[in-house]
């Protein structure tokens, strides 16, 4: 099993550079595989945008359920590779593999999914340690929803801001009430980046729309503002009245 695994890394990393060229926007079809809570809202979500989606899941009656929804719903066990050929995944752009609660089945997809060279994988894991296993595997994206969205509403709980998004290498975007030191003057004039460490990108004003900040922009007392920056920076910066 482990050199299988070694196995499918390796052809993994030879065809990154090739997939990651590729135009993933000419061809928008997706397979979710596991239709609970996370796979069947996204599903549908993905419908709304306009994809072709191949429901997939074990269970008759979440299929059932789904069928009118989605492009096409089947019932089949994709940890069997030949049953995802026989589905014809492979030929499919994009795939999630939103099975959480039993590790081994979401495992074993996954490297079914890598072993027929899906250029674009994204699976669900339930803990940071079943994340690294997809990880190390070669699943290009992983996704942990109850811990990515716990922290993002203790960083809103506890402080002043109306949305937070951290990403890679400590790095945020946050969503919040204009500080006083932000307000009153250009942005320019202001040097919140210089002081505070952040970039003020966008700007909502009482009863408009966001528009992008400039130099030129200059804040008033209740503007929301759109703040970008290492996380710290940021978290510290929202935290000003």
């Amino acid at each position: 099993m482990v050199n299988y695994l070694h196995s499918v890394r390796r052809r993994r990393t030879k065809q990154l550079t090739a997939h990651h060229a590729s135009d993933q926007h000419g061809d928008q079809r997706v397979a979710v595989i596991g239709l609970g809570r996370f796979g069947s809202s996204l599903a549908n979500e993905l419908m709304r945008r306009g994809w072709d989606v191949l429901g997939v899941d074990t269970d008759a009656q979440l299929v059932q359920r789904l069928s009118d929804d989605l492009t096409h719903a089947v019932v089949a066990d994709c940890t069997d590779p030949e049953t995802l050929r026989q589905l014809g995944v492979h030929e499919f752009t994009s795939a999630v593999v939103g099975i959480g609660t039993d590790i081994e089945a979401s495992i074993l997809i996954a490297a079914n999914l890598l072993e027929a060279e899906v250029p674009n994988i994204w699976a669900k894991a339930i803990s940071r340690q079943h994340g690294q296993i997809l990880e190390r595997l070669g699943v290009h994206h992983v996704v942990l929803p109850e811990h990515d969205m716990g922290e993002r509403v203790a960083h809103l709980v506890t402080g002043r801001m109306l949305d937070f998004i951290e990403f890679d290498d400590d790095y945020a975007l946050v969503k919040t009430v204009a500080p006083e030191v932000a307000t009153g003057m250009p942005l320019g004039e202001s040097q919140v980046r210089s002081k505070y460490g952040i970039t003020v990108v966008g700007i909502k004003r009482p009863g408009e729309g966001f528009t992008y900040a400039t130099a030129e922009t200059v804040i008033a007392k209740g503007d929301v503002i759109i703040v970008t920056g290492k996380t710290q920076a940021v978290e510290a910066f929202a935290e000003l009245d």
